[in-house]
């Protein structure tokens, strides 16, 4: 039996990477003073529809429940988000700073990068519009980039304004029931044939192409990469106004991060929503929003593309998975006496592990170093002293059982 298509089963080293995403996610986040919150896996299908339309459901896992609810697994968490902050809005100070690491689930077709299943970053600010915002979410998003090992010569984070684009819709006359239609033709100009899209556009192909070939400007925009530069972050960003992002709710500024080979799907992307919990609420609740996601699977492979990044998750995977001891049981009648120590070294928060069942004095200090365990502790003939080894130098000394736990402490603080 394998996987179900577009799924994954994540081995230990897998686990170990996936661990040390979420760990890099959290920390940072943190850093920036965002909490984390998460919500159901399973939601009712409308709240889906009622963000993206009919036509989401296709990309759905849907089905109906044994209550006869119209149901479905997440395939992102900002329709959730807004929900649960339209519920509890009186509950919280403004403006939030939420993030999130859930798993989503999308029916689609699969390729590189994109999966049936995915693990992905969520960031939120809610209850500020102003563009400061709009900084410390872009902000957010550079130094998780960062955090992973990844320099400005390798990712790049390129921001638009979906305000720009509107008001260029209203300057040329477009009717507004035209607008979305236009912008996904714009947000996909870069994906396809300039003659494809000029014949999409019409009469409006030679203005877009302009503003498209730089001739375009944005003072909300400057604002953003002068305050970026502040922080000295101005070199991860790059404003290009081809980014439109296809969703309808995109009220503001967005934003989507890449590779600088353009070999990958984008990193992250998001942007402002302040209509969508309005939207999703039913008016119920109005809070300006700007939010972003970073998926897992993309990340993974830009972070095994990057020798430098690829360095700082292996020597953190490390530094995790190893042992700090290892016990070894050279005589039997000993091994009472080592499930004491074991217990009392595990206690002390040290990672401990024995052989389970007898086993050749050569072949357990073989597994301790397998399990890339710093210390052996034999127990044997010289009870009630143990042998203590440091298996990095090779030295080894007899310690007097009691004296145990002040050798370790002066081995580890070595």
């Amino acid at each position: 039996m394998q996987p179900l298509p577009g799924f994954r089963d994540f081995l230990p080293n897998d686990c170990a990477r996936r661990n040390y995403i979420f760990a890099k996610w959290r920390e940072v986040a943190r850093r920036y003073g965002f909490v984390e919150w998460d919500g159901p896996v399973l939601e009712p299908t409308e709240l889906y529809t009622k963000k993206s339309g009919p036509e989401i459901v296709g990309q759905l896992f849907n089905f109906t429940d044994k209550g006869e609810r119209e149901v479905a697994l997440r395939p992102e968490l900002t329709p959730t988000l807004a929900r649960v902050v339209a519920a509890h809005d009186r509950e919280f100070k403004k403006p939030l700073k939420w993030f999130s690491i859930p798993q989503c689930f999308r029916y689609e077709k699969q390729q590189r990068g994109r999966l049936r299943e995915h693990f992905q970053f969520n960031a939120d600010i809610i209850g500020e519009a102003s563009v400061d915002a709009d900084v410390e979410a872009t902000a957010l998003c550079i130094d998780l980039l960062r955090g992973f090992g990844f320099s400005a010569s390798d990712v790049v984070v390129r921001v638009s304004d979906r305000e720009f684009w509107i008001d260029f819709l209203r300057a040329q006359n477009v009717p507004e029931e035209k607008w979305q239609e236009t912008l996904q033709i714009i947000d996909k100009s870069e994906r396809e044939a300039r003659e494809k899209t000029a014949a999409k556009l019409g009469p409006l192909a030679e203005p877009v192409f302009k503003i498209l070939d730089g001739k375009g400007s944005s003072e909300k925009l400057d604002r953003l990469v002068t305050a970026l530069g502040a922080r000295g972050l101005a070199e991860f960003v790059q404003i290009d106004l081809g980014i439109v992002r296809g969703l309808a709710y995109y009220s503001g500024v967005v934003f989507e991060a890449f590779d600088r080979g353009g070999k990958l799907r984008a990193l992250a992307g998001g942007g402002r929503y302040d209509k969508l919990i309005d939207q999703l609420s039913d008016g119920a609740v109005s809070l300006p929003a700007i939010g972003f996601a970073m998926g897992d699977v993309v990340l993974g492979e830009l972070i095994g593309e990057i020798p430098a990044a690829k360095a700082l998750m292996e020597i953190a995977i490390a530094s995790e998975r190893d042992l700090d001891i290892y016990i070894v049981i050279a005589k039997e009648e000993r091994r009472a006496d080592a499930f004491a120590q074991v217990q009392s070294l595990r206690d002390g928060g040290y990672r401990v592990d024995y052989p389970l069942i007898p086993a050749k004095v050569g072949k357990q200090f073989q597994t301790a170093e397998q399990l890339g365990a710093r210390v052996a502790i034999l127990f044997g003939d010289e009870w009630p002293q143990v042998k203590v080894k440091d298996l990095r130098s090779g030295e080894q000394t007899l310690v007097a059982h009691p004296e145990v736990a002040a050798k370790l402490t002066a081995l580890f603080s070595a």
